[in-house]
């Protein structure tokens, strides 16, 4: 895992955008946003960034909508969707289209996530 390694981490709730970045900032260049709008406009203004972890239930637009949307500008981004539901038909078939690589539950455990984004990174 690289320090430089820009990953961008999408979700509507202050606290758990505190706690994702204190607990991933050693590791990588953590960019946050509050929307699915505000994660599309840091994509435009942050090149380079590798990773993608959407929350999945947001106001607006949820995080399928968003990663569907980013992905049209960004493919080689490696998308992944945190949620605190159980898995969906929706989220399933996101990553049977690949256009996720993986789902985590809330609250989420940070071993698992920095496993699949090293994975996803390889």
């Amino acid at each position: 895992m690289a320090k430089d390694t820009k990953l961008l981490y999408v979700d509507d709730e202050p606290i758990n955008t505190m706690i994702f970045e204190a607990n991933f900032k050693r590791n990588y260049h953590v960019i946050t946003a509050k929307s699915g709008i505000e994660g599309m406009e840091k994509l435009h203004d942050n090149s380079n960034i590798l990773i993608v972890i959407s929350d999945m239930k947001m106001p607006e637009m949820n995080g399928l909508q968003f990663i569907t949307q980013a992905k049209k500008y960004y493919p080689d981004i490696q998308y992944f969707i945190l949620s605190g539901y159980e898995i969906t038909e929706e989220i399933l078939e996101a990553i049977d289209n690949k256009l996720i690589f993986t789902y985590f539950r809330k609250p989420f455990n940070m071993k698992e996530i920095e496993t699949a984004v090293e994975d996803a990174l390889k």
